[in-house]
């Protein structure tokens, strides 16, 4: 039978500063692409300690490159390892189901421009302020908090429980592919992404590619003997931000982004050009980053990209001996919608309604995250629901702790009613 509500609050908030001192260890760990190894270490310890069998694998590329969703990387996946913290119930008698949360954290950027060390958490204001601490390390400290509550009321899941800590979810979700590819399935997925505590109804597909452009030395005495890669690379941004504009039209829309003001993004992320200056510069990369609605193909936006790159490239004359190359790597990432009558998804808002008071705000995501993954590829109902943050990816990024105490209370309901409860010991 489940427990009350109100018991199951309070095992969630007696763990609450536990909770915060669980998430500041964590984010003192720089878990930023190709550094991620310590943090999971230090998260196989935290499964182990709730007496969970720890799985920790390596990322076989092989293994999931011809998998549906798989984003192609050019570095090497030494030591990158995924944690699995699997509970086994001793009578199955619910609903199984994973918590899922990627550990790496975006770069911090100019770190003299932070008021404090990215990585020295500190609370001021009801706020954690750090890189990673809302996206996403707070999450998954919240669904370890949820467990551990059942545990302080002599409790456990009456059916499997997969608590997922995750590499990549930053640039190519092969980290949640690996964990599916591995066997890893459940009649339900929930990803604590720091989301203000709407429930996810759709996200966008992203696709990350680069651009390397060829031109023609010359010295700037006569620059209009020389080709200018640059420039010449400036153009056909240029004629991609013709592509977003046009894919932004209200004709082309998904009926989830009807009334927002501007859901296609192309971002112009990395750029890298020149040699001497005074010479005309004779190469130029550029890096892109470009979100389309649910339901769009892979393969179109890629033709599509390609396409309007070659006829930007024929109206430069400097460009027809030498076109642009075009190399698709990282995020190659469909979108993907959930039904909000999901017997989940009811059962996720319920939860937040008894929690909060009042039923969660639906949200259409014009990011992407790995749910994309349970939902396309393991057929298996998937949404994201976490704390309220600022300025993820950006400068001072903060977490309130009052969103992390109720997100971890609404996790605990949600784990105990849709899994079922058993005792630990018979």
């Amino acid at each position: 039978m489940t427990p009350k509500t109100e018991d199951l609050i309070a095992a969630a908030d007696a763990l609450y500063d536990e909770g915060v001192e669980m998430l500041c260890d964590l984010v003192r760990f720089d878990s930023t692409l190709g550094n991620e190894a310590e943090a999971q270490n230090h998260v196989a310890g935290l499964f182990a300690d709730l007496g969970l069998e720890v799985d920790k694998f390596e990322i076989d590329i092989k293994a999931i490159q011809d998998q549906p969703g798989f984003s192609p990387v050019d570095w090497s996946y030494a030591g990158k390892e995924n944690v699995v913290g699997v509970h086994q119930p001793r009578a199955n008698t619910g609903r199984s189901l994973i918590f899922n949360g990627h550990i790496d954290v975006v770069p911090t950027g100019p770190v003299d421009m932070w008021t404090d060390p990215p990585f020295e958490p500190v609370i001021r204001d009801g706020r954690l302020y750090g890189r990673g601490g809302g996206d996403m390390k707070a999450g998954i400290v919240s669904y370890i908090l949820a467990f551990k509550a059942l545990q302080s009321m002599g409790l456990q899941p009456a059916a499997p429980v997969y608590l997922q800590s995750v590499v990549e979810e930053e640039c190519t979700g092969n980290g949640a592919l690996a964990c599916l590819a591995r066997g890893y399935t459940a009649d339900a997925a929930v990803i604590p992404e720091p989301f203000e505590q709407s429930l996810m109804t759709s996200q966008f597909g992203v696709m990350w590619f680069r651009v390397h452009v060829r031109g023609k030395p010359a010295h700037v005495l006569d620059t209009s003997a020389g080709i200018n890669a640059i420039e010449a690379a400036f153009e056909l941004v240029g004629a991609l931000k013709e592509l977003e504009a046009r894919w932004n039209e209200e004709d082309v829309r998904h009926a989830s982004y009807v009334g927002d003001k501007h859901p296609v993004n192309f971002n112009l992320g990395v750029i890298h050009g020149g040699e001497w200056a005074s010479s005309v510069p004779t190469e130029c990369t550029f890096h892109m980053r470009v979100g389309f609605f649910p339901g769009v193909k892979l393969a179109e936006v890629r033709e599509k990209i390609k396409q309007t790159i070659a006829d930007a490239a024929v109206s430069n004359p400097g460009m027809k001996d030498t076109p642009p190359r075009v190399e698709f790597v990282g995020f190659q990432a469909e979108g993907c919608t959930i039904d909000p009558n999901e017997e989940m998804m009811r059962m996720m808002a319920e939860a937040h309604e008894r929690v909060m008071g009042e039923a969660p705000a639906l949200r259409a995501t014009t990011a992407t995250t790995d749910a994309r993954f349970f939902n396309l590829c393991g057929k298996i109902p998937a949404t994201c629901y976490g704390p309220e943050a600022s300025t993820i990816h950006g400068i001072d990024e903060s977490l309130s702790l009052d969103s992390f105490k109720q997100v971890t209370r609404v996790l605990t309901l949600f784990l105990a009613e849709w899994c079922g409860v058993e005792p630990i010991t018979p």
